[in-house]
């Protein structure tokens, strides 16, 4: 296992941080997990208020004895934004009490995900009031910020100087955040990437066709390679259900260096066979054609077409497709069958996509089951 520094904060974290959101089948099987993980020299543990009874069970597996002393411990868990100062406080005591713990590594504002959150945290009386009292008294040590927002919102988060790191979204497959990430390091903020194997693309379990475009590589190794190897990162989120899902993750904690040839060939490939595939079909991802009149997220409804597309990736793309307006600011915007064909987006497009007609596409291609997140 390999260790950076995460940010400002100067703990020095895994490069892999054990998720807790998914470890809730019972509270043995959390702490089997937990003493896995800890076991394969992972040193950071994210949980958070929202996730079940995440907190809870790892409270109780403080409470059995860890097997690291907690000062090579590093424990983060999230709390989403409030309004007010007063609940934020009584937030942070209910968390600490179920954690079992004196004081908390990492607090992070859970779901900065749109302004209004925002001018929550600005505000003179608001959330970050209670936070740097909690600072301040020993009971936190560090703040941060995750976020489903949009770019824009994220860099304005990062702007006020308020944070010492960030949870965001980071893929090969999804890059549109490379600012955000870049404007993190600028300001030496810690980089926490969220969910790289699931909502990075279902790459635990990748279709045949993109098993074989990443040859001699897997689709998961892969993409936890494109951000080991980039050193403003600091570390990977990695969610089990149970202990043994830790295995096959970690078979890369020590691969940290630059790009190889081979694998930036296996990246070229995938690009052009993207552009092939897709020809005049291919969405670029450069937000022009926002804002839709009917709240439409253009962009992302096209980002899940390109890789149901070009990659075989419907399952992922239906996934992800079926948390339009069924997850609330967590994955903001309505299903593309809401399109009208008003023609707002065709003239801001620089590639003038037939934008209707591939959202329409796209609806028929990924429609399915309506999804929420875990906790939502």
């Amino acid at each position: 296992m390999q260790y950076r520094r995460f940010g400002k904060t100067n703990l020095r974290l895994s490069v892999f941080s054990l998720g807790t959101m998914r470890y809730l089948a019972d509270a043995e099987n959390a702490q089997q997990t937990i003493a896995q993980a800890l076991a394969l020299g992972i040193n950071h543990i994210e949980t958070a208020r929202g996730y079940g009874r995440s907190e809870e069970y790892f409270g109780l597996a403080v409470k059995s004895g860890l097997s690291v002393p907690r000062s090579q411990l590093h424990i983060t868990t999230k709390i989403p934004p409030t309004s007010d100062a007063d609940s934020m406080r009584r937030f942070i005591d209910e968390s600490l009490e179920r954690l079992h713990l004196d004081y908390l590594d990492c607090l992070g504002i859970h779901g900065l995900n749109n302004w209004e959150h925002l001018q929550w945290v600005q505000a003179k009386n608001g959330c970050m009031q209670a936070v740097q009292a909690a600072i301040t008294d020993g009971r936190v040590r560090h703040v941060g910020f995750s976020t489903h927002g949009p770019l824009e919102l994220i860099l304005a988060a990062i702007n006020t100087d308020f944070f010492e790191f960030v949870n965001l979204h980071y893929y090969y497959f999804f890059q549109h955040n490379a600012p955000a990430i870049q404007l993190a390091a600028q300001k030496d903020m810690g980089v926490f990437i969220i969910s790289p194997a699931d909502k990075g693309g279902r790459l635990y379990n990748p279709p045949q066709a993109l098993k074989d475009l990443c040859q001699p590589y897997s689709p998961l190794t892969l993409n936890y390679r494109f951000l080991l190897s980039d050193s403003r990162i600091t570390t990977l989120s990695i969610g089990p259900s149970k202990p043994e899902e830790l295995i096959e993750p970690l078979k890369v904690a020590d691969s940290i260096s630059e790009l190889t040839s081979t694998e930036i060939l296996v990246f070229q490939q995938l690009e052009n066979h993207q552009k092939k595939v897709l020809e005049t079909e291919n969405c670029s991802q450069c937000y022009a054609c926002l804002p839709c009149p009917e709240n439409i997220n253009i962009p992302e409804v096209l980002r899940l077409r390109n890789l149901a597309v070009a990659y075989d990736m419907t399952d992922y793309g239906q996934y992800r497709y079926g948390m339009f307006e069924n997850a609330g600011h967590w994955f903001p915007g309505m299903k593309a069958s809401r399109c009208t064909e008003c023609g707002d987006c065709l003239p801001r497009c620089p590639e003038q996509l037939q934008i209707p007609a591939l959202l329409k596409d796209a609806h028929e291609k990924l429609k399915g089951k309506s999804g929420r997140r875990l906790w939502g």
